[in-house]
């Protein structure tokens, strides 16, 4: 019996520092990238940086051969507005099924929906944007008479549809996270099924609910093949959902392989990086503190 603890003593032991490796790895990997993109974008950030033309300017003319131009403006405006466009679109889709899937459907309808988000989660990025580049270009050309499909509108739907299954699956965990006593307090006053929810559930789960919101901007925000795909890559500021734009990945993505490594124009690349890190680092962050305040309530 001793040597069986004994035994079982030094597997948990291990089985510990493998979890704590694991642990400790993902946040030195985090750190990590983070060394690498502002390692790469350094030289110029401290050097050549212009913040004010980054920040303001709309002239992205990073290979002119009589004045280069780095305005960054266009782009960060073509990414906010297609990521806007988006959660306009996916949050009242995704609370919607989260609330359905907890409070309203059969246990066998619950299993088959989850199922079918699931698989549009793991549908690949690139997936997506054949599928704004294909068939919502051609549906948006039809409907609207536009002279091109591939503009804001194209992006933000096809955005909205690869952000609404992580809207669904916080947002369900957070309505199943109130407490049953709520519900039966509710139904023994005599609230109906909307009441329940409208009155309690989602004051009760607003934390969640904004958590699964922040995490789906966060996915907007980041995602890069299918805006590069869907949205035209126009270099403009938007004035209507028929414009194409271009976002700050999506520039990325598609200026990186020609760039001269370590020239000018490769550290801005790693400079709209570095941005679009401390973004997505702050909304994730933002996030994770609101899960943690709904579970200390």
């Amino acid at each position: 019996m001793k040597g069986r603890t004994r035994f079982e003593s030094i597997k948990e032991w291990l089985i510990e520092r493998i979890i704590w490796i694991c642990g400790v790895s993902s946040i030195l990997f985090v750190f990590a990238i983070f060394f690498f993109v502002f390692r790469e974008g350094s030289a110029f950030l401290f050097r050549g940086f212009k913040p004010v033309e980054f920040f303001t300017s709309i002239e992205w003319y990073p290979t002119s051969q009589s004045h280069v131009r780095y305005g960054a403006l266009a782009l960060i405006l073509g990414t906010f507005s297609v990521t806007t466009l988006a959660m306009l679109i996916a949050i009242p889709f995704g609370l919607g099924a989260a609330i359905y899937i907890s409070e309203f459907c059969s246990a066998r309808v619950r299993e088959t929906v989850k199922i079918i988000i699931e698989l549009l989660a793991a549908i690949p990025s690139v997936v997506w944007g054949f599928i704004g580049l294909t068939i919502m270009n051609s549906l948006i050309i039809r409907l609207f008479h536009a002279p091109i499909g591939l503009t804001m509108l194209n992006g933000g739907i096809i955005l909205a549809l690869m952000s609404v299954p992580i809207v669904v699956s916080i947002g369900e965990d957070a309505l199943k996270a109130v407490p049953d006593s709520y519900r039966e307090a509710a139904i023994a006053m005599g609230c109906t099924r909307w009441q329940l929810v409208y009155r309690v559930l989602l004051p009760a789960a607003r934390n969640g609910l904004l958590a699964a919101v922040l995490l789906g901007i966060g996915r907007g925000i980041g995602e890069t093949m299918a805006v590069l795909m869907a949205t035209g890559h126009s270099i403009r500021i938007p004035t209507s959902l028929l414009d194409p734009v271009r976002t700050l990945t999506a520039t990325i993505a598609a200026e990186l392989g020609e760039a001269a490594v370590h020239s000018d124009h490769y550290q801005v690349l790693f400079i709209i990086g570095i941005l679009l890190f401390m973004i997505t680092f702050i909304i994730n962050l933002t996030a994770d503190l609101i899960v943690k305040g709904i579970r200390k309530q």
